[in-house]
């Protein structure tokens, strides 16, 4: 297999830093396109992923695959998204540093099946306790439960997240995942009623009609044979598509319950808050001959009466008319038939947006972890960037939060590398790019902003609309460059927009805009009338009882609105990421028709603009490609170099200083930033791969004269040693911080007649091979890479120790249920493990 990847990725190159003509925008996406033909749809930036949705099944993600990654530089084999996943893996296990993985590109792009193949390799790959495998299940099986709720056909992707998601998964010192924690951000709930023509509603509603449990489909009400009789799936006019099973998902979904912890009744419970949406879909409404509106389909207040536990009366009454509570009086008023639709449907979306956010706490009490988290990697998957014929307010919160991506990305990977190196004074080619931090403020700015300006019109007294909304608009932002609306607009521009519409050149460098009409108000607001909140408050249904709490009901503040609540989390969210390290995958679609095998060039080269790839190659280009802090830098390479080990007494900086001259890099190669004191730069990424290289070679000739003679009878003496280092690892992790001396004594060599081995760190992952020679003043040291886990098995012994001059202590490992230190009756000292 080896010789046909090599053969394979000579196609093009692996890395773009490597393209000859790397300013030029035809020729990196030549090179995309001549890996895609072969099916190496990953290509790399430097560290940062470039991944092409194949549209196909490929047969490079088996644990096969998984193994050829683990613990390989990112360099030294083909890009993968394996190798990011497993380089961050690493990155957490040697500097302690907690990572994050961000995914972006358009709807369609496959961010959401990049996030599933790292969730893979993680659950898989990673070490393993007691304890843990019901842990990696869950993590995985926590997918198709979401997907279920959240996710929907759409007209680019059949399976397209209808939210976001931002996902902890948890380690322990170890390295094994204990857990997880979900984070959703803006479900589409608009879906719930309404869908383009095309799409379908969230995969969950056709998946339990198609699950053929006939008993279970009569207790809710539901029939199958015809998914077009409710309301709420009619509207796209696609109940079944030919590239989806429903009734294979809910097999898939039925098992993930399982194994997430669901009890039968708890699932029953859940689909019937499910299936009481389809019935308020065909809940209809009719006037009498006063103009008073009433309930015409008696049958479906009967099913929802049942489904979510409340009084059907009651509930018919809510539907038809509203409560209004002003100076402690109570006013109780009919709706008009549009009014009481409009009801209908707010509690639709109330009851299954709501729920949602119930099902992603039940799966997080499902991955808590119970011991303490060493480490952490967060994994980003999060609505592509979206431009419809008709975009509304979800479209204006999906892209907003695509521009704060965006800008995170632009902040971290282009303006604070050219910033950090003016403030260095090392010199470099600056490259020019477009900061999107314009239109970020333009939505979000204090009192100035579209979101402030839309909650200022949803909270003022009078009669607002989206056209009042719309005139406001125009009157504070009509001098921005980036906004437009039919009445600012010249004439060319007007005729492409109606006059209930306004335009954002989200980026306007690249051509890139959107339209966006009615139904901002509404969708901000997010209101449910207070008798319906009463009548859910009051719902024997379990889950439903949790989703509207009572003190609702006596809170006075007026909620904060749907826009708002996005924006702060999406705050938090960029407070996450900030305090992470980030890696990224940048997904590309290369057609619009979902079809292997198409790339079409327009498509792709819009995307390549609108994710500043060519800008991240030439910010790459122009400077040095690795940068660590010092510390880390030091504490990774260090073994190399004879004067840094096992450990460097002095300053950080001279520290690294002589390390790399050691290593004869050149001055041009590298630059210590001076103003900071904390970081080193240079084009060290690929060169640091040789003396691995070096390193095993080296190993290679000291083993080869022994290795077809028969075993020395002092290899027992070796397997002694190396068992006390391995009981050494465990005890280390006993004792510390429970003995002074705990840090000097961690480093000390044990010293064997034939081998010895020591270790600097717990967490660097290198251990040292100490090999006596013939010349008893040449010492030769030997660098091995490995985490030290790998090099432990427990065993049933007793280490002796020298306590003081003539005397020793004895250390006896043994079994036990729990890990504990005890002094036994013949004064030793005992670990249980």
């Amino acid at each position: 297999m080896e010789s046909a990847l090599s053969a394979r990725d000579r196609v093009g190159v692996q890395d773009f830093l490597l393209l000859e003509n790397y300013t030029s925008e035809a020729a990196f996406i030549e090179n995309l396109r001549r890996r895609y033909r072969e099916n190496l749809i990953y290509t790399y930036i430097g560290s940062v992923l470039v991944s092409v949705n194949p549209y196909k099944e490929l047969e490079i993600y088996s644990k096969q695959h998984m193994e050829r990654y683990r613990g390989v530089n990112f360099y030294e084999i083909s890009p993968h998204i394996f190798a990011l996943a497993d380089n961050s893996y690493r990155a957490v296990r040697t500097e302690r540093k907690d990572q994050c993985i961000l995914i972006s590109g358009e709807s369609g792009a496959g961010k959401t099946e990049a996030s599933k193949k790292i969730l893979q390799y993680y659950t898989t790959m990673c070490p393993t306790r007691n304890n843990t495998h019901s842990i990696r299940e869950r993590l995985l099986q926590s997918t198709p439960v979401l997907e279920a709720f959240g996710n929907a056909k759409t007209l680019r992707n059949d399976n397209s997240s209808r939210f976001g998601k931002y996902m902890d998964v948890q380690f322990d010192y170890k390295g094994a995942p204990i857990g997880g924690h979900i984070l959703n951000y803006l479900l589409e709930k608009s879906r719930v009623v309404h869908q383009n023509h095309g799409e379908r509603n969230f995969h969950i509603f056709y998946q339990l009609l198609e699950s053929g449990h006939s008993e279970l489909l009569r207790r809710l009400g539901l029939d199958k044979t015809n998914p077009q009789q409710y309301h709420y799936l009619v509207k796209g006019n696609c109940p079944r598509v030919s590239s989806i099973s429903d009734k294979n998902s809910w097999k898939i979904v039925s098992k993930a319950f399982s194994v997430i912890g669901f009890n039968e009744e708890e699932v029953e419970e859940l689909l019937k808050v499910v299936a009481s949406v389809l019935h308020l879909g065909n809940t209809q409404f009719g006037e009498d001959e006063f103009g008073e509106t009433h309930i015409t389909t008696d049958t479906q207040i009967k099913f929802l009466s049942e489904l979510l536990g409340v009084d059907g009366s009651f509930l018919s009454e809510a539907l038809t008319h509203k409560k209004i509570v002003a100076k402690g009086e109570e006013m109780i008023g009919p709706l008009s038939l549009e009014q009481a639709l409009s009801a209908r449907d707010a509690l639709a979306k109330a009851i299954y947006g709501r729920t949602f956010t119930w099902l992603v706490q039940k799966i997080n009490q499902s991955l808590a972890f119970q011991v303490k988290c060493s480490s952490v990697i967060g994994l980003l998957d999060i609505y592509g960037f979206e431009v419809f014929q008709n975009n509304s307010f979800e479209q204006f919160c999906i892209n907003y939060c695509n521009e704060k991506l965006q800008q995170l990305f632009i902040e971290l990977t282009l303006k604070s590398e050219q910033e950090e190196y003016e403030a260095e004074g090392i010199g470099w080619e600056s490259v020019e790019y477009f900061n999107n931090k314009v239109i970020c403020d333009l939505v979000e700015e204090k009192f100035k902003g579209i979101i402030a300006i839309l909650d200022e019109e949803c909270l003022r007294p009078g009669e607002a609309s989206d056209i009042t909304f719309l005139e406001k608009l125009e009157d504070r932002l009509g001098g921005h460059p980036h906004f437009v609306t039919h009445k600012l607009a010249n004439g060319k521009t007007r005729k492409a927009l109606g006059r209930d519409e306004f335009r954002l050149f989200q980026l306007q460098c690249l051509n890139i805009s959107v339209s966006f009409v009615s139904g901002f108000l509404d969708k901000n607001n997010d209101l449910l009338y207070r008798n319906l909140k009463e009548v859910m408050c009051q719902s024997e249904n379990q889950i439903v009882k949790e989703c509207f709490h009572t003190d609702e009901l006596t809170d006075q503040r007026r909620p904060e609105t749907a826009a708002t609540q996005f924006k702060l989390s999406l705050a938090k969210l960029m407070d996450i990421l900030m305090s992470k390290e980030p890696s990224y995958i940048r997904c590309i679609k290369p057609n619009d028709g979902k079809q292997p095998g198409r790339f079409e060039e327009v498509l792709v080269r819009h995307q390549v603009k609108y994710l500043g790839l060519m800008e991240n190659l030439r910010v790459r280009r122009a400077g040095f490609a690795y940068r660590r802090s010092f510390e880390a830098f030091l504490q990774r390479y260090k073994p190399l170099c004879p004067d840094t080990w096992p450990n460097w007494q002095g300053n950080l900086s001279d520290g690294v200083s002589t390390l790399v001259r050691h290593l004869n890099y050149k001055p041009e190669e590298y630059k210590l930033a001076h103003t900071y004191k904390t970081h080193v730069i240079g084009n060290f990424n690929k060169n640091l791969v040789k003396y691995t290289y070096t390193v095993e070679a080296f190993w290679k000739i000291q083993e080869e004269p022994s290795r077809h003679t028969h075993t020395h009878k002092d290899w027992v003496t070796y397997i002694l040693f190396s068992a006390q280092l391995e009981q050494k690892v465990v005890a280390s992790g006993i004792f510390r911080g429970q003995k002074d001396n705990y840090p000097q004594s961690v480093p000390r060599l044990f010293v064997g007649t034939r081998l010895g081995i020591s270790v600097s760190s717990l967490s660097d992952g290198l251990f040292v091979m100490h090999v006596p020679t013939a010349d008893s003043k040449q010492k030769v040291r030997n660098v091995l890479p490995g985490a030290w886990e790998n090099l432990t098995l427990f065993l049933s012994l007793s280490i002796k120790f020298a306590i003081a001059r003539g005397k020793e202590g004895v250390i006896d490992f043994t079994y036990g249920a729990e890990l504990r230190v005890i002094k036994t009756k013949n004064g030793r000292l005992a670990v249980v493990s």
